[in-house]
């Protein structure tokens, strides 16, 4: 599949070469990485990576569209949601955006909230890209008066006190870098790495080893779950920092709640006999593929949420769940029809059908509306109505 992909330009390309020289020093220096380092550094790495160098993400001339960046309907309903929430908690409350993409949710939550009468004392965007901080910063200040474009600051990790409010991330979850795991004779679990041959081309290749206590622990819990066990050769991943990087965001937030949307499945769904090459895979300009060690630092990696896990994870924060839900559902219960009204309104026949358009694809089964799920965790607040459409509770 890989051969249909449009080709980087020399510059992108060259980028990528130093990435890629980076991680093959360190693979050879350790006999190995774990796919999980490699994906960090593919992501994450200071001026390189995915997320932290200045390559176009979003978009028609990037890698993939969110749902933000499709039109104001989506962070219209996220802002209905969570209104009742920074209303309980009064004039201090706080969100936080984790990853803030182009800054095209906060413009639309907070016009939307003001017009809700909840504002929160402070919007918070967590963004690990320096290019994006400033393309959101410029959108925020052109689009927003100055009196919402003041509440804004942005964070280089999680709120640095204790906090009442409320949490949101879209789609980030499934960029945070996964362990690779197959089940090998006698049930032994195994960990994907990647290693790199040592002639000059250091070609990266992934290999599977026998498993730390760590890894091992966790895909045995899984397996504890599940109706039946995973068959030997069976591959797949997990997230067993997931419960610490909960806790970690959410920081010292005492009251308050917390929402995530991404695309995933119940466990029972995840880890099905029939997906046994796991969901991780990348993203460029558009286009899917498995070749997660291609270009590195050019393409996005990420794999589907596990939203059991989630689950256990938000609980064991401190947090009791609120809802989980398919995003269809969740935008019909929080101010869709609203949306829609609105919409019907509009003079302008062109903006008018961009807006419909945006409409089926956040909730046709066969875009978003039911591949993405939505999880709602309160801690001494109340989400009130947001989950009453379409509970999924019962499949984790």
């Amino acid at each position: 599949m890989s051969e249909s992909l449009p080709q980087p330009s020399p510059e992108a390309l060259e980028h990528s070469e130093r990435l890629r020289s980076a991680i093959t020093d360190e693979a050879r220096a350790q006999q190995g990485i774990p796919f999980s380092r490699f994906m960090e550094l593919a992501m994450y790495a200071p001026g390189l990576g995915y997320y932290s160098a200045g390559a176009s993400k979003f978009g028609d001339e990037g890698d993939f569209v969110t749902a933000p960046e499709l039109g104001p309907v989506f962070a219209a309903c996220v802002a209905e949601a969570v209104a009742p929430v920074l209303q309980q908690l009064g004039t201090d409350a706080k969100f936080l955006e984790v990853g803030g993409g182009t800054g095209a949710f906060a413009k639309v939550a907070l016009m939307r909230l003001l017009e809700l009468d909840a504002l929160p004392d402070r919007y918070f965007i967590l963004e690990p890209s320096a290019q994006l901080k400033a393309r959101q910063r410029a959108l925020l200040f052109e689009a927003l008066p100055s009196y919402l474009f003041d509440l804004v600051e942005w964070l280089d990790g999680p709120v640095p006190y204790d906090w009442r409010g409320v949490l949101f991330a879209n789609e980030v979850i499934d960029a945070l870098p996964v362990s690779r795991f197959e089940i090998g004779d006698e049930r032994e679990v195994l960990e994907g790495y990647v290693v790199a041959d040592s002639d000059a081309a250091a070609t990266m290749q992934h290999e599977f080893r026998g498993a730390d206590e760590f890894l091992a622990r966790a895909v045995n819990h899984v397996q504890s779950t599940l109706h039946e066990p995973m068959p030997q050769g069976f591959r797949s991943e997990l997230l067993p920092q997931l419960p610490y990087w909960i806790q970690a965001i959410s920081g010292g937030m005492k009251q308050g709640a917390m929402l995530f949307v991404d695309y995933g499945y119940s466990r029972a769904e995840y880890y099905q006999h029939d997906r046994d090459q796991g969901t991780v895979r990348a993203f460029y300009r558009h286009r899917t593929h498995n070749d997660l060690l291609k270009w590195p630092g050019l393409q996005d990696l990420t794999a589907s949420v596990d939203f059991t896990a989630l689950a256990e994870a938000g609980v064991e924060a401190g947090f009791d769940m609120a809802g989980y839900c398919s995003q269809a559902s969740f935008l019909l219960g929080n101010g869709l029809q609203g949306a829609l009204e609105r919409i019907e309104r509009i003079d302008d026949p062109a903006l008018q059908m961009r807006r419909r358009n945006e409409v089926k694809r956040l909730t046709l089964p066969s875009e978003m509306g039911e591949r993405f799920q939505v999880m709602g965790f309160e801690k001494d607040v109340s989400f009130g109505a947001a989950f009453l459409v379409g509970d999924l509770s019962y499949r984790l």
